[in-house]
């Protein structure tokens, strides 16, 4: 049986990335065909990883609300919810997250990650 607090902690080091600017430790934890499906469309590992090319993009952040699925052997699906402060940003922001988690070669990666949108953000 799969452990939430398990994957919750490995999104939590995806998140962790963003707010220290590391993109090693984010393109570490995406597998190499990762597919991102956001409000701005499609994004590769790179995509994802690049973005932190000027630092970091998120001050802080909260998950909440997990839920985990098993999807098969060695495949989950992790949703939860995001509350987070963009680095500039005023106000805080909110979204429910998908990710799928796969094992490969004895490393969980993330393969497929989806962002929606919320209007009601915590404040974080």
């Amino acid at each position: 049986m799969a452990d939430l607090t398990f994957f919750t902690a490995l999104e939590t080091r995806v998140w962790e990335a963003l707010v220290a600017g590391d993109a090693t430790a984010d393109r570490a934890l995406l597998a190499p065909d990762f597919l991102g499906v956001y409000s701005t469309g499609f994004a590769k590992r790179a995509d994802h990883a690049d973005q932190l090319a000027g630092g970091p993009t998120v001050i802080r952040f909260l998950l909440s609300e997990a839920r985990l699925i098993e999807l098969g052997p060695g495949r989950v699906l992790l949703a939860y919810r995001a509350d987070y402060l963009r680095k500039g940003a005023h106000a805080a922001e909110a979204m429910y997250v998908s990710s799928i988690w796969e094992e490969r070669d004895g490393q969980w990666l993330n393969t497929f990650s989806q962002d929606s949108s919320t209007e009601a953000a915590a404040p974080v």
